[in-house]
C-alpha cells in the first residue's frame, strides 16, 4: 500500500454524541416508516398463510446479505479502507474502492442468479415446514424469486454506505432505509389490489426500493470523488487483504445465520401463525436496536479503526466506553419498558384488519422473551467493532460459535416443552435467542479485557446506581398505569393509540427527570471521535 501521506487536511473532531443522535435520528426515521410499514401488513396480510410466507421469503436475501455485505464483507472492508485512508493517499483509497466493487459485485451477481434460478431449493430449506402445503409453498417460492435480486442491490447500498460511513457521512446510509418502507407503503395501500395475492406486491416493491436505495447513495460517493468505476482485480493487495480478514468473519457470520435458519426452519413447523408472531415481536424489538444500538456501532467503527491504525490504545479504550455507557443508558429502559407494555403497545400497532385477539396474545409473548435480550444485542453491536477495529476477525467468530451452540442446547430444553404443555413453542425460540446473546455479550466483554484494549471507566459503581434508580422509578409508574388502564382490546384505535402515548411519555419523563436528580448530565456524554 502506498505510504505517502494523504492530501486531506485533518479532519476536526466530531462530537460521537452529536453523530450518533444524527445516525440515530435519520435512522429513527426510517424504523418509524418501518413500523408504520409493519402495521400496514397486519391490516393487509394479518398472522398466518401470505404473511407467513411473505417473512420468510424477505428472510432469504437479507440471510446472504448478512452473510456478504454488512456482515464478513463490511467488518473486513471498513478497518482495510480506514488504514488506506490513514496511511496512504486518495487516489490509493479509489483504486481499492474500485478493485473491491468489481469483486464484490462479480459475486453478488453469481449469488443473484443462483438465488433465482434455484428458488424452490431456497423455499424449501428456509420453508420446510410449508413442503406440504402446496398453495403457500408455491406462493413462497415465488415471492423467494423475486426477491432474491434485492440481495444484490442492497449489498451494493451496505458497501456504499460503508464508504460514506467512513468519511464521517453518516446521515446518507442511516436516512436510506426510508425508502423500503415507504415504497413497500405504498404498494400495500395503493397497488396490492392488482395483485393475485398482497405478498407479491410487497415482494415487487422491495426490488424497487432496493434500485431507488443504491442510485441515492451515488450522487454523495461522487462528492468525495470515490464513485466507484468497478475493477475486477482479486490480486491487488487491499482486495487480497480484505478476503483475508473476511474468511474468519465469513464463518462467524455464517454461524449465526445458521442458526437464525434454525430458528426459522422451526418455527414453519409450529403451525400457521408462529412466524408471523415472531415477525411483529421482532420488529418491535429492531425498533430501540436499529435506532441506537445500529447508530453508535456505526459511528464508533470508523473512529476505532483509525485509533487502532494510529496506536492509541487510551483514546480507544476511552471510545468503547462511552459507547457502552450509552448503550447502558438506552437499553435499559428500553428493555423494561417492552416487557411491561407488550400488550398495549402490540394492541395499539396491531390490532386491526386481519390481525385477531389471540395473535396480539401470542406475538406478546414473544416480544417479552425476546426483549429480555435487547440489552444483550445492544452490547453486541458496540463491542464486536473493538475486535474488528483491530483487524481481529477470529476471536468474535470463536465466541459467536460458543453462543451458537448455547442456543441449540437450550432450545430443545426450553421450546419442547413449551410446544407440548402450552403450544408456545414460538416464544422459546424468542427465549433461547435472547440468553444466547449474553453468552456472547460476556465473552466478547471478557476477550476485551483480556487482550487489554478496554478498561472500564473507575466511574461504573456510580453509573450503575443511578442508572438503575432510574429505571425502578419508571417501572413503578408503568406499572400503576398498567393497573389502571387493562381494557386494551375493548377501546377504539384512537383511544389505544392516546392511552399508550400518555403511558410513553409519562415513563419517558419520569426516567429523565429520575436521571437529572441523581446527577447524570448531557455533558457526561460528549466525546470526540
Amino acid at each position: 500500500m502506498p505510504s505517502s501521506p494523504s492530501p486531506e487536511k485533518p479532519a476536526k473532531p466530531r462530537s460521537l454524541l452529536r453523530s450518533s443522535l444524527l445516525t440515530g435520528s435519520m435512522t429513527m426515521i426510517s424504523r418509524v416508516l418501518g413500523l408504520v410499514r409493519d402495521i400496514v401488513l397486519a391490516s393487509v396480510l394479518g398472522a398466518g398463510g401470505a404473511m407467513d410466507a411473505f417473512a420468510i421469503a424477505q428472510k432469504i436475501p437479507n440471510f446472504f446479505r448478512r452473510l456478504f455485505a454488512e456482515g464478513a464483507f463490511s467488518q473486513a472492508f471498513i478497518p482495510v479502507l480506514s488504514e488506506y485512508r490513514e496511511k496512504g493517499t486518495h487516489a490509493a483509497v479509489k483504486e481499492l474502492v474500485d478493485k473491491v466493487a468489481g469483486c464484490l459485485g462479480s459475486i453478488l451477481l453469481l449469488v443473484t442468479v443462483i438465488g433465482v434460478v434455484g428458488a424452490v431449493g431456497f423455499a424449501y430449506i428456509f420453508g420446510y415446514g410449508y413442503a406440504d402445503e402446496p398453495e403457500k409453498f408455491s406462493l413462497l417460492t415465488d415471492l423467494v424469486r423475486i426477491t432474491f435480486p434485492y440481495l444484490m442491490l442492497i449489498s451494493l447500498t451496505g458497501f456504499a454506505g460503508a464508504i460514506l460511513n467512513s468519511y464521517d457521512r453518516f446521515a446518507i446510509p442511516a436516512v436510506t432505509p426510508v425508502f423500503l418502507n415507504i415504497f413497500m407503503i405504498a404498494a400495500a395501500l395503493l397497488v396490492a389490489d392488482f395483485f393475485p395475492n398482497p405478498a407479491y406486491a410487497l415482494a415487487w416493491s422491495i426490488v424497487v426500493a432496493g434500485i431507488f436505495s443504491l442510485l441515492f447513495q451515488l450522487p454523495f460517493l461522487r462528492q468525495i470523488h470515490l464513485l466507484p468505476s468497478p475493477k475486477l482485480d482479486w490480486s491487488h493487495p487491499g482486495v487480497k487483504r480484505i478476503l483475508v480478514l473476511m474468511a474468519p468473519a465469513l464463518f462467524g457470520v455464517s454461524v449465526s445465520q445458521l442458526n437464525l435458519l434454525l430458528d426459522s426452519i422451526i418455527a414453519t413447523m409450529l403451525g400457521d401463525g408462529a412466524v408471523s408472531w415472531l415477525f411483529y415481536s421482532d420488529r418491535l424489538v429492531e425498533l430501540p436496536l436499529g435506532v441506537f444500538g445500529v447508530a453508535i456501532a456505526t459511528v464508533i467503527m470508523p473512529g476505532l479503526s483509525r485509533l487502532s491504525a494510529a496506536q492509541s490504545g487510551e483514546k480507544f479504550s476511552q471510545m468503547l466506553d462511552w459507547a457502552i455507557r450509552f448503550v447502558v443508558l438506552i437499553a435499559l429502559p428500553a428493555t423494561l419498558a417492552l416487557i411491561i407494555l407488550a400488550e398495549p403497545i402490540l394492541y395499539t400497532l396491531f390490532y386491526h384488519g386481519k390481525m385477531e385477539s389471540s395473535d396480539i396474545l401470542m406475538s406478546s409473548y414473544s416480544l417479552k422473551a425476546y426483549a429480555l435480550g435487547l440489552f444483550a444485542f445492544m452490547l453486541i453491536k458496540v463491542l464486536v467493532p473493538g475486535y474488528f477495529a483491530r483487524q481481529d476477525m477470529k476471536s468474535p467468530v470463536r465466541i459467536g460459535i460458543i453462543a451458537m451452540f448455547a442456543n441449540m442446547l437450550m432450545k430443545p430444553v426450553v421450546v419442547i416443552p413449551l410446544v407440548i404443555l402450552w403450544g408456545m413453542g414460538h416464544v422459546g425460540l424468542a427465549f433461547t435467542t435472547a440468553m444466547a446473546a449474553y453468552v456472547n455479550v460476556w465473552l466478547l466483554y471478557r476477550g476485551l479485557r483480556r487482550a487489554g484494549v478496554y478498561t472500564p471507566a473507575a466511574q461504573w459503581p456510580q453509573i450503575w446506581l443511578r442508572y438503575g434508580a432510574a429505571n425502578l422509578m419508571m417501572v413503578a409508574v408503568l406499572a400503576v398505569f398498567l393497573l389502571l388502564w387493562n381494557g386494551w382490546h375493548e377501546w377504539s384505535v384512537l383511544e389505544r393509540v392516546l392511552r399508550l402515548a400518555i403511558i410513553c411519555a409519562i415513563g419517558f419523563a419520569t426516567y429523565l427527570l429520575m436521571l437529572f436528580a441523581v446527577g447524570v448530565r448531557l455533558r457526561d456524554f460528549k466525546a470526540q471521535q
